[in-house]
């Protein structure tokens, strides 16, 4: 095998495949990427069996045919310290070769025939949306995915589609992440993707792609990307359930404003408790050793006062994901769960329970 690329090409792909490397074990096959030209192409993958990622790269010259692999980890080390010319990489001597100018470094190979192979897309179920909205969507929802929950379900997000809606959901058992889309033709069905895989989604696809999967493994796919995740085998809660059914009060509260008041008393501690009164809200610290609390005058239509004490953790996180100037927060009573909406998208937080 041997090719021409640029320095910039080189290092920006090899920077993208990081993440789906094997960290713990460096003898493994899987800390190393894979090579192959074919067809006046350059094809890499990188994988550690849970998520893969390939890139076809077409910006190579002096090409030979031919495939190897090399640890992804010192690959890049060896490229960023590269100048920002053309590299040459060969192989020869079952070692990777790396040269520039008159430098010249070896790595050592393993077998690419070995490498594992990637999931066929054929058979599978297509998801039927664009690219752009499933990335909103799941982004809304991500800060409430658990981490290293006993039940690994939770450890992911479910997609569930509807007869008429699709949902995304996450939750970390302090509060439940819902944003929803209408559905037009895709069938019936339930999948979890773990969060690693949820992240690096919205890191890889910014245009149109193909969403593919069954009940193992999920394919996303352009011209040039393809990367897939298997998925959690498990049943996800019934989230539906947790849903209020009714409240007694909806207030419509400017989003800035929330934000401000709550940055303002959560600078040592992180717990508060907020009073809504008739004509203002009160924001309080939690924290014994010390007060923070702050005002915001505002006419809502309650009758009597009512008290919600949180993680602002859960509020903010959010609110950053809201879109419009106002959100809605929905409640029964103090000490019971809470709903905050804005459009297509709401969470339902638990609260911290004050004794009255």
């Amino acid at each position: 095998m041997r090719f021409i690329i640029t320095k910039s090409i080189f290092e920006n792909i090899i920077s993208s495949m990081q993440p789906f490397l094997e960290k713990k074990d460096a003898s493994s096959i899987t800390s190393h990427i894979y090579l192959e030209t074919i067809n006046a192409k350059l094809i890499i993958k990188a994988t550690d069996y849970e998520v893969g990622l390939s890139t076809q790269v077409e910006e190579i010259s002096d090409i030979v045919d031919g495939k190897a692999t090399v640890n992804g980890n010192n690959l890049l080390g060896i490229i960023k310290r590269l100048r920002d010319t053309d590299i040459i990489i060969d192989t020869a001597d079952n070692n990777l070769v790396i040269k520039q100018n008159k430098s010249t470094f070896k790595l050592p190979m393993y077998d690419a025939n070995e490498y594992p192979e990637f999931p066929s897309n054929q058979n599978l179920k297509t998801l039927d949306i664009s690219t752009i909205n499933l990335i909103n969507s799941i982004k809304k929802i991500t800060p409430a995915i658990d981490n290293n929950n006993p039940k690994f379900e939770l450890n992911g997000a479910l997609i569930d589609i509807k007869d008429s809606i699709i949902n995304f959901v996450a939750t970390d058992t302090r509060r439940l992440a819902i944003s929803h889309l209408q559905n037009i033709t895709n069938e019936k069905s339930q999948i979890i993707i773990p969060k690693k895989a949820i992240i690096e989604i919205q890191k890889l696809f910014l245009d149109k792609a193909s969403i593919l999967y069954d009940d193992t493994n999920i394919i996303i796919a352009n011209e040039k990307i393809t990367f897939y995740s298997k998925l959690i085998n498990g049943k996800f809660p019934d989230y539906e359930r947790i849903i209020p059914k009714n409240l007694k009060h909806t207030l419509s509260i400017p989003k800035a404003m929330l934000i401000d008041s709550i940055k303002l008393v959560t600078s040592l501690f992180s717990n508060i408790k907020i009073t809504f009164t008739p004509n203002a809200i009160l924001f309080e610290s939690l924290d014994e050793d010390s007060e923070a609390k702050t005002q915001i005058d505002i006419s809502l239509n309650i009758e009597s006062d009512f008290y919600l004490a949180v993680n602002a953790k859960y509020l903010l996180d959010f609110l950053s994901l809201s879109n419009n100037e106002n959100i809605t927060v929905g409640f029964n009573e103090s000490n019971l769960p809470f709903y905050l909406e804005d459009e297509k998208f709401y969470t339902i937080v638990m609260p911290i329970v004050l004794e009255k």
